[in-house]
């Protein structure tokens, strides 16, 4: 979705939401378990957006909120 997002800096931006070490988000662990909320989920995504995901929207990130399938749609990497 975007050229200037990378896996590392997909995990550094949540894990900075979640005030955390990045290494200790698994991939397929679920983010809001983890404390994140909606509201911080739209500051990723305006975050995001202004990064180059231009087309992101909110669902995108909710309906599956792990780090795993957003880096995955972010960057087509693996986290």
């Amino acid at each position: 979705m975007s050229q200037t997002l990378s896996p590392e800096r997909v995990r550094a931006d949540v894990a900075e939401l979640l005030d955390c070490d990045p290494a200790d988000i698994a991939p397929e662990e679920n983010l809001v378990d983890l404390g994140l909320d909606s509201v911080r989920i739209m500051i990723l995504v305006e975050r995001w957006r202004t990064a180059g995901a231009t087309a992101l929207e909110f669902p995108d990130l909710a309906e599956q909120p792990e780090l795993g399938h957003w880096t995955a749609l972010l960057t087509g990497g693996t986290a």
